[in-house]
């Protein structure tokens, strides 16, 4: 299983639109779109949770692609670093 990092989604996303946009490249696990507290409005970013092989061909069919105007970015998703830096 890998997650996916997805940003420059319009404000305008739903979860339907980006579960249908990913479903094309296979079974999408977990969707979760950052939204805004008070309108409720999508923040331009969201993980996307799909299987390895799968996640690779969204990466590739889907970094640089047109989303209802804009373009998104599709990456794996490194996650939090856990470490406090150097001391």
């Amino acid at each position: 299983m890998l997650t996916l990092f997805v940003r420059g989604l319009p404000p305008s996303t739903t979860d339907a639109g980006l579960s249908e946009l990913f479903g094309a490249y296979g079974k999408v696990f977990d969707l979760k779109v950052s939204r805004d507290l008070f309108t409720g409005q999508a923040r331009g970013i969201a993980t996307v949770d799909m299987e390895g092989h799968e996640a690779r061909a969204a990466i590739s069919g889907l970094d640089g692609h047109d989303f209802e105007g804009k373009t998104i970015y599709v990456a794996l998703d490194k996650g939090r670093r856990t470490g406090r830096g150097r001391r």
